[in-house]
């Protein structure tokens, strides 16, 4: 039972549109499914980690932030935000539909790993989400203690993620092909648009709790 509330958890946490949603599209519509598999197969493992962390015990750690680290936080997320808007703008301008792209010629990195990681670990709000998780499913008494159903509950609420995430990356590289270039460029500066403005509530968030 447990499992089945972890996976539900896990999917639904995912869905809400965010800076993580919005670079996840942003690699299926530059790259392929595969980039957008990886981005969200990266943001499903974090949630997987952060979930488990909190579960065990270490979740203190995060508590324990002062305002100021919490600012710095939010000042490090607000800026890898803002350029990467800055990228999507850029890249939005010079991006040209390929032919071929199932061609051997087409390389296949890890990149978009490094994205994840940059925009989950400098969200405070993610923190707090799995902090409030793991007291939710504790005080209710819907998982009992211990390392293992802590494992298998984060696994859940891991898999539940990733299965929005394949539905998510699956959908828009179906109808990537139906796009037209323009189409493409208008997506990229309304996905940049939206990562900056994410950017700047951010910021401004930091400032108005500082």
């Amino acid at each position: 039972m447990f499992m089945l509330i972890g996976f539900l958890i896990g999917f639904f946490a995912a869905v809400p549109v965010g800076p993580v949603n919005v670079y996840i599209i942003s690699q299926t519509l530059k790259k392929d499914f595969f980039h957008g598999m990886i981005a969200g197969l990266m943001t499903a493992l974090m949630d997987l980690i952060y979930c488990l962390i909190a579960l065990v015990g270490f979740f203190r750690i995060s508590i324990s932030f002062s305002n100021n680290q919490g600012y710095w936080l939010k000042l490090a997320a607000g800026t890898i935000l803002f350029l990467l808007g800055l990228k999507l703008f850029r890249d939005a301008k010079n991006f040209k539909l390929r032919i071929g792209e199932k061609d051997a010629e087409l390389i296949k990195t890890p990149k978009p790993l490094f994205g994840v990681i940059l925009l989950y670990v400098s969200n405070p709000s993610l923190y707090a989400f799995w902090i409030a998780v793991a007291g939710g499913v504790t005080a209710h008494g819907l998982l009992r203690e211990g390392f293992w159903p802590a494992v298998f509950f984060a696994l859940s609420c891991g898999i539940g993620a990733l299965v929005w995430y394949f539905f998510l990356v699956r959908f828009i590289s179906h109808h990537q092909s139906r796009i037209q270039e323009k189409t493409f460029k208008k997506l990229l500066h309304a996905l940049g648009l939206f990562l900056l403005a994410f950017s700047l509530f951010t910021f401004l968030t930091a400032f108005i709790n500082h």
